[in-house]
């Protein structure tokens, strides 16, 4: 069975943000760029899974040559092959799902798993719209994972507690934290997939459907204050919620 993890290539979450010159873009100085975390789950399932039940997997990104690390990283772990979509200018999500899938229907992949996420934008949807557009069944933030066969029963995370939902391949996973715990890449591994060739493709042209019209900070935090230490300060306390912070 052939089995397709997509990653993307993120900003380190320890990494210090910057807007960059032109307002619209993050600014890359001193900025370490990784494998996006919640992706890792992702590729950790793939390989047990083909561990357990023979396979193949290929990881897939869309982007520039710098993903290609992200890409090295996967086959470190233990994927079979890499291919990158090639692509200069910056995607949205819907634009990224369609690269996906026409790459995805490509490999002939039946089962297909993404992190839940990306840390970077967090719009939490592209692995749903590759669902969509593959017409692949699609359970998303899974914790558990069973495949017996066609049949799939996973466990995923809702508000307030879980669900356990049946499905059927050919199906898209994205991966919640505590799927599983992710491998590290072995030193047998990281040469061996500085051996490996990651395939090249230019996906069709797309253009977006959503602008980015600006990105900026978030305002510093109000210095807090101090009323007092006993009860005292509750009257003005109770002023100050209705009357400055507007929550009463």
């Amino acid at each position: 069975m052939k089995i397709a993890v997509c990653v993307s290539h993120v900003p380190d979450t320890a990494a210090k943000i910057s807007v960059g010159s032109d307002g619209k873009s993050i600014d890359p100085s001193g900025v370490t760029y990784v494998l996006n975390p919640y992706d890792e789950f992702a590729i950790e399932e793939a390989l047990k899974i083909k561990d357990a039940q023979g396979g193949e997997v290929v990881a897939i990104s869309v982007g520039t040559d710098a993903n290609k690390e992200t890409l090295r990283k996967a086959l470190a772990m233990g994927a079979d092959s890499a291919v990158l979509l090639k692509e200069d200018k910056d995607r949205d999500s819907i634009g990224i799902a369609k690269a996906l899938a026409e790459e995805i229907k490509a490999q002939d992949a039946k089962l297909v798993f993404f992190g839940k996420q990306s840390v970077d934008f967090d719009n939490s949807i592209t692995g749903q719209v590759t669902a969509e557009l593959l017409d692949y069944n699609c359970v998303t933030v899974v914790v558990d994972l069973q495949i017996n066969g066609e049949k799939v029963t996973a466990e995923r995370e809702i508000e307030g507690g879980r669900e356990i939902v049946e499905t059927s391949l050919p199906l898209v996973i994205t991966a919640q934290k505590g799927l599983n715990e992710p491998r590290y890449a072995s030193l047998k591994g990281i040469m061996q997939a500085k051996k490996k060739t990651i395939e090249e493709k230019t996906p069709s042209p797309y253009e977006n459907m959503i602008e980015l019209v600006a990105m900026k900070r978030p305002p510093a935090k109000q210095p807090g204050k101090i009323l007092g230490e006993d009860s005292s300060a509750v009257p003005e306390l109770v002023r100050l919620l209705r009357e400055e912070a507007k929550v009463i």
